[in-house]
């Protein structure tokens, strides 16, 4: 093949429709990734994170004392929140333990809370996109109050 000035025009076109190719899609499988919570019926005087609370089971929730204070916790789509009471009888979530930050888009396959002789134990297990297996980072973590969180490891029984 003879190299030619257009030859290499089709060539750098090509290269940037490929890199435009990828960033659409990379865009669109990050779109489908949202883990906002869904809108509450219209009329509901309760709101998305009152109504999240009362439907997550509960295993993935820990309502008790830790380090001698009361304590409601939560896990949501591989994320640790603390619940507190709000207006009326609704809560209001505030994030305590997100986990790592990954590179690639990830999605949340297993996830569990419990308490063991005084330390909230979380395990967030973020699997990335395409991949298989469990999990991105470190998955387990612990906590004596619920709100200061630290990487854990349980060794096998």
């Amino acid at each position: 093949m003879r190299v030619t000035t257009s030859n290499i025009r089709l060539h750098t076109r090509l290269a940037a429709m490929s890199r435009l190719t990828l960033v659409v899609a990379l865009a669109a499988a990050l779109s489908a990734c949202d883990s906002s919570l869904p809108q509450p019926p219209a009329g509901s005087r309760l709101t998305a994170e009152t109504i999240a609370t009362l439907d997550s089971p509960p295993n993935l929730q820990f309502k008790g004392t830790l380090a001698g204070k009361p304590i409601h916790l939560l896990v949501y789509d591989c994320k640790v929140y603390k619940v507190d009471r709000a207006e009326g009888d609704n809560v209001k979530w505030t994030l305590v333990l997100e986990g790592e930050p990954y590179l690639l888009p990830t999605s949340c396959v297993s996830q569990s809370l419990e308490v063991e002789k005084g330390y909230a134990i979380a395990f967030i297990g973020r699997q990335a996109m395409g991949a298989g297996g469990c999990c991105t980072g470190r998955p387990q973590y612990r906590s004596k109050d619920g709100l200061t969180w630290t990487p854990y490891w349980t060794p096998p029984k």
